[in-house]
């Protein structure tokens, strides 16, 4: 018989489950800043202290897997961050 030809049922899953868990990782908790308890919050371009902690210390945009957001909010966010960085409230890169 072939390796091709056999059962798959009581297969080894190679040791990456052990059966206590559900196959998932789990991460830790959503960064989610006070003011945005708000349910009414809108996102600025003229508030760069708030669209800070949106961003990486590199410069770059936090993903929304990471900041909680839904997609509009997301999308709100990233366009108030690219607004702030064209007119210079918001640095492009990192600075040192």
């Amino acid at each position: 018989m072939s390796g091709i030809d056999q059962d798959f049922d009581g297969m080894d899953d190679g040791g990456f489950r052990d059966g206590k868990d559900d196959g998932f990782k789990r991460r830790g908790g959503k960064r989610r800043p006070p003011f945005m308890q708000d349910a009414n919050f809108k996102f600025d371009y003229k508030d760069p202290q708030k669209l800070k902690f949106f961003i990486t210390e590199r410069g770059k945009i936090v993903p929304r897997r990471i900041t909680g957001l839904s997609a509009t909010q997301q999308r709100a966010l990233t366009t108030a961050i690219k607004r702030a960085r064209n007119i210079a409230l918001l640095p492009y890169t990192a600075t040192k």
